[in-house]
């Protein structure tokens, strides 16, 4: 067995042996053998699909590796998924079905935010847990009226925050902005000018692109005119992607900066040559083949990332949150005690609310007064270079 496989390995056990030993006391084989059912309402089909897809298969991948780890107390977890469709109201409907299974433990919700928002009072009302991978603040928050919501993605602030920071850096004092006219949008919008303002930096032209917009090149010849020297693009991967495409048809030549939510594949396929030389702020989990696994996180990503990339011929940015979604379940369930003969939801919740791990996404921390729990050290600067995003520097 090789160093970085047998480090993976013993990072996975201490994550989630700590809860067997704690949580798991039954009296009763067949009810011990019981598998912990988890739950994910995804986008796989509709604007939203090739995300939702991704987080299917990383959740696919990590169940199978958590399954075969041996460290689960004798159970196996059993994913069981539906397709939103990309729309809320279907996305109800699923929510309505998971909370009404007894054995549903958890429920993992994809980057859908107007879908997460519209199921909070029926989650809070069925008091299922629910992670949730989109990328709104207001998905998690305010924490009083999300008791049972939680969050695992970059956070608007933190985003803005890095942004600013690597504009500084560049002394970039001119940028104009794209972004989607929802929630996180708004939020992005909010943020970067209060960023903004501390670091003088000037705030040309700000456009919105809907979420199902599939062309992009008119906001971005509005947004150009003025002539900045950056181009924020805080959008999906998709219309990232058509955003910098348009910007280099019409002749840009100033700098194209991404924010975490605009991460996508690993490789840049069709858009390469527009995105060349890009900054995208994101998780270092991205290009973890970058970067030498010195701790057993870093062993841990990098085994995700090379396994990961092994069974689907590439790697998405937004893998790592799903798959640190069905880990943080799995250990709460175990950890979470209660009666042998049924699911104890509310305290999988409370477990949740205080959880701390090292995830293949960088270090987490949930507590009481903070249902988004990834922290800010774990972003980075990426950039894009032949084809691929890269560690900056």
């Amino acid at each position: 067995m090789s160093p970085i496989r047998s480090a993976t390995l013993a990072a996975l056990a201490s994550v989630v042996l700590a809860g067997t030993l704690t949580g798991c006391q039954f009296g009763d084989d067949e009810v011990a053998a019981s598998p912990i059912v988890i739950a994910a309402d995804l986008e796989l089909s509709g604007s939203a699909a090739p995300m939702g897809k991704a987080y299917q298969r990383a959740l696919e991948l990590k169940v199978e590796q958590l399954n075969a780890s041996g460290v689960l107390a004798g159970r196996r977890i059993e994913l069981r998924v539906k397709d939103n469709r990309s729309d809320a109201s279907e996305s109800l409907r699923n929510i309505g079905d998971f909370s009404s299974d007894p054995q549903v433990s958890a429920i993992i919700m994809g980057s859908c935010n107007e879908c997460v928002i519209g199921a909070v009072r029926t989650i809070n009302e069925k008091r299922i847990p629910t992670i949730a991978l989109a990328t709104s603040d207001a998905v998690a928050n305010p924490v009083a009226e999300r008791r049972y919501v939680f969050k695992l993605g970059p956070n608007a602030d933190d985003n803005a925050s890095a942004l600013a920071s690597e504009l500084i850096r560049k002394n970039v004092r001119k940028v104009a902005l794209l972004r989607s006219d929802d929630d996180y949008g708004r939020e992005g919008a909010t943020a970067l000018q209060g960023e903004f303002d501390k670091a003088g930096i000037r705030l040309l032209r700000e456009a919105t692109v809907k979420p199902t917009d599939t062309d992009v090149s008119q906001q971005i010849a509005s947004l150009t005119a003025r002539k900045p020297q950056a181009l924020v693009l805080w959008t999906s991967p998709e219309q990232a992607a058509l955003a910098a495409t348009a910007a280099h048809d019409a002749g840009f030549t100033g700098s194209l900066y991404l924010d975490a939510g605009a991460a996508g594949d690993l490789f840049l396929g069709e858009s390469a040559k527009a995105t060349e030389r890009a900054t995208l702020i994101f998780t270092q989990t991205m290009v973890i083949d970058d970067v030498i696994a010195t701790t057993p996180a870093k062993a841990a990503r990098r085994q995700w990332f090379q396994d990961y990339t092994a069974r689907f011929g590439g790697y998405n940015g937004g893998s790592s949150f799903a798959a640190d979604a069905l880990q943080l379940i799995a250990d709460a369930h175990l950890r979470a005690g209660g009666p042998a003969d049924r699911v104890n939801r509310n305290g999988i919740r409370d477990v949740l609310e205080t959880s701390q791990l090292d995830g293949l996404s960088g270090p987490i921390r949930m507590t009481p007064d903070n249902h988004s729990g990834l922290m800010p050290q774990a972003l980075t600067t990426l950039v894009a270079r032949n084809g691929r995003w890269r560690l900056a520097g």
